[in-house]
């Protein structure tokens, strides 16, 4: 009986251990921080929510960040299109008009930061005849680039493909307005024949997008087949660049003359890049970043501040139980580790079920963005959580820990 009643009270940390000095293991602070924090689980709920959706919240975004600005990039022509910059020589600057070689365009694209490059080829004063009627337009032969580069999306039917470009393909896009003018609405057209210099090209979409409103007259075709079967057409001398962030512009357009100069004449060359729109793009998701930031920082710290407030009542509340600790031999440094500990668990406890959201989170939006998260990134963010929770733990339980340890005992048993 006797031995019974010392082991219960040597699991219950009144008593020392049978070996060394110290009242408390290593493994009996982890057990028993784990049994304080699971009996007041309902006191400690808020906070530990608040700590890991901060963490949560930290690794999705400093993890997914490269690719969540990616996918922000696809979307600035409603912004100015400041991703996109065009190079094209001007003819008024020389005796005579250049145009961009093959091996040019190869070497643009290749480019660090480069994320598309494309080509026009315009025709003015092209005309149909459609049920007797001649229609005019403008002809614009293009690569299959020109659709992502600018964003454009299928209005009705589809936007034709890289393979049809390769191929060759009697397929055209047409301009909203011109469908319009000729079949009578856009949806018609789908599917129709349009004759163009005694040659039947199937209609196979209508151009939609943001900017597609200054396209409403025009007919698309792949730049390989306007080059075979459309006569007096131009040469190519634009090229349009699109960078796979706003970060990369600066760069991209640095190296851009260069590169042209490498490859062939750059007389007249002309770089035009919307570096006012660019700036606006970079202040507006700097202040976007900061609030998030801010907002994690803030939930994070929230919580540390919770759980100091929730160690400080449990350090006055338990008072006559660190009193009783220390009348059975318990020494200061056992009462501030097991208070610590309990701090630590909390914080611990939330920072893995942060870790585990914020995996959930990331494997969301990897598959909402068609890409796949940086593992590398993800560690290292999964390290920080983990050291941060150190931290944050010890700042916030130390001073109730030591308040705790620090009580006289005499003072503690009598404290009601």
């Amino acid at each position: 009986m006797a031995n019974t009643t010392l082991y219960n009270l040597r699991e219950a940390g009144f008593l020392p251990p049978d070996r060394g000095t110290r009242l408390l293991r290593f493994l009996d602070l982890l057990r028993i921080s784990g049994r304080e924090v699971v009996r007041k689980r309902r006191r400690y709920i808020g906070v530990m929510a608040a700590i890991a959706l901060g963490t949560a919240g930290f690794i999705t975004i400093v993890t997914m960040g490269r690719n969540l600005k990616a996918n922000f990039n696809n979307d600035l022509d409603l912004l100015g299109g400041a991703t996109i910059m065009a190079a094209h020589f001007d003819p008024q600057m020389y005796d005579r008009q250049e145009w961009f070689r093959e091996g040019t365009i190869k070497a643009v694209s290749d480019i660090p930061g480069v994320r598309d490059v494309t080509t026009i080829r315009l025709r003015s004063n092209a005309t149909t005849t459609f049920q007797e009627k001649v229609y005019g337009f403008n002809l614009v032969g293009i690569d299959a680039n020109y659709w992502s580069l600018f964003s454009f999306t299928p209005r009705f039917g589809r936007l034709f493909t890289a393979k049809e470009v390769a191929e060759g393909s009697t397929v055209c896009v047409l301009g909203q307005d011109l469908a319009k003018t000729i079949f009578g609405s856009e949806e018609s057209s789908i599917g129709q024949l349009i004759s163009i210099d005694n040659n039947l090209y199937h209609v196979v979409g209508i151009i939609g997008g943001v900017r597609a409103a200054d396209k409403s007259l025009m007919v698309f075709l792949p730049i390989t087949t306007a080059n075979d079967r459309i006569p007096n057409i131009s040469e190519i001398s634009s090229l349009y660049v699109r960078c796979n962030t706003w970060d990369d512009v600066p760069p991209v357009a640095a190296a851009l003359p260069g590169v042209i100069k490498a490859h062939q004449t750059d007389h007249g060359l002309r770089i035009q890049v919307a570096w006012e729109p660019l700036k606006q793009v970079q202040r507006m998701f700097w202040w976007v970043s900061l609030f998030i930031y801010a907002s994690i920082g803030a939930t994070l710290v929230l919580g540390g501040f919770g759980i100091w407030n929730i160690m400080m009542a449990a350090v006055s509340a338990r008072t006559r139980e660190i009193g009783l600790k220390k009348a059975m031999g318990a020494e200061d440094s056992d009462i501030l580790w097991q208070f610590l500990f309990e701090a630590l668990c909390v914080t611990f406890t939330s920072s893995f079920l942060g870790v585990l959201i914020g995996r959930i989170g990331i494997e969301y939006m990897s598959h909402m963005l068609g890409s796949s998260p940086p593992e590398g990134l993800f560690l290292l963010c999964l390290l920080a959580g983990l050291a941060f929770a150190a931290v944050l733990g010890v700042g916030s339980g130390l001073y109730p820990s030591i308040r705790a340890s620090r009580m006289q005992v005499v003072d503690a048993m009598r404290y009601e």
